[in-house]
């Protein structure tokens, strides 16, 4: 049978680091389904250098949505219609025969349609108004997790999500062979020994354990264990606070890595401890074994699919709420994962080598 699919497909995708990531198999798979497509990706930075070097990928479109977001939040329609006028005009001149929409925001769907294409596609999720955009809508399975939930929009096309193999897509430039290398001997870091890289905040505030419980789970790692903290530069005055709380050293370099910089010393990292956020993601598709905390999200909906990663969920009744903010003033979920936990998690890990 010939195969009609559309030759010029656009993946509609904008943020952030964590789901970007767990929308890279839409690519992988819709390149087994249709590999002479012209496959187009729109993104919002950050997150578009994780698509950079994605070969499933024929073009990164870029559109920065953040002055859209803010012309919205001051009520300024002038700047936000500008804004829009800007995705429109890059959207149309491509032409584009089918989009798949796998952000299924309000957004997402305004951009879909201003895209000119005739056929579009969404997913069903929590977000209202999304399907008013769309030509179709995606089967609505019964599986929570994101990928899948992602890969659904597939389906109209002929996916089989049975034959699917979990993975992401993240793919180093040239430019950093080696980075990893320099950058721990530069820091006095011994690559013949363990090292465990710490990353303790989030986007989400409900989803943040507290600072001083991973100095305290650190503090009972055996002393050729070498404790490393990443992060943003604003994660340095809580990564202080945990570090007051060892018995032994840990090292920080929050602020000092790009996304892909990062990405490359977790290649090289034996584990990386952290809540549901975006070096989790990162991790993930990169290769490096974790430990993930989890209080109101879960793994069955965000964590990783693929082997090699452990998980310390919340015993405590107010968990997988997927509020931002505790609607209880408590974060009681995540204050309910004990440093004792964490501490004889990451020994078994380690141990096993």
């Amino acid at each position: 049978m010939e195969n009609k699919l559309p030759q010029k497909i656009l993946i509609l995708r904008l943020s952030a680091i964590g789901d970007v990531l767990h929308a890279t198999p839409v690519a992988r798979e819709l390149k087994k389904l249709q590999p002479n497509a012209h496959i187009t990706w729109l993104v919002s930075p950050p997150a578009d250098k994780l698509l950079a070097e994605n070969p499933h990928i024929d073009e990164v479109l870029v559109w920065d949505r953040r002055p859209l977001d803010k012309a919205f939040a001051s009520w300024n329609l002038p700047a936000a219609f500008r804004e829009l006028k800007k995705a429109r005009a890059l959207l149309k001149a491509r032409h584009f025969d089918l989009v798949l929409d796998i952000q299924g925001l309000f957004l997402t769907g305004i951009l879909a349609r201003l895209s000119g294409a005739k056929r579009r596609i969404g997913i069903h999720e929590r977000h209202e108004g999304n399907p008013l955009f769309m030509s179709e809508m995606a089967p609505n399975i019964e599986s929570s997790h994101k990928v899948h939930r992602y890969l659904s929009a597939l389906m109209p096309l002929g996916f089989d999500l049975t034959t699917f193999k979990p993975g992401l897509t993240l793919n180093l430039p040239e430019s950093l062979q080696g980075f990893a290398q320099d950058f721990w001997q530069a820091h006095g870091i011994d690559q013949q020994q363990p090292i465990l890289m710490v990353t303790i905040r989030t986007t989400w505030p409900d989803k943040n354990w507290e600072p001083e419980n991973f100095g305290k789970a650190l503090s009972s790692l055996p002393p050729h264990v070498q404790v490393v903290f990443c992060g943003s530069p604003g994660d340095e005055v809580f990564i202080k606070e945990a570090q007051a709380k060892m018995n032994r050293p840990g090292l920080s370099i929050a602020g000092q890595t790009s996304l892909l910089e990062l990405a490359a010393l977790l290649k090289t990292a034996d584990l990386l401890l952290s809540c549901d956020t975006g070096p989790l993601h990162i991790a993930d598709a990169i290769g490096c074994r974790t430990l993930s905390l989890w209080g109101p999200t879960q793994p069955d909906v965000y964590g990783p699919l693929t082997t090699g990663h452990e998980f310390v969920i919340s015993p405590h009744d107010c968990r997988r709420c997927l509020k931002t903010k505790c609607q209880y003033k408590t974060n009681a979920c995540m204050k309910a994962i004990t440093p004792e936990m964490v501490a004889v998690k990451l020994k078994d890990i380690l141990d096993k080598g």
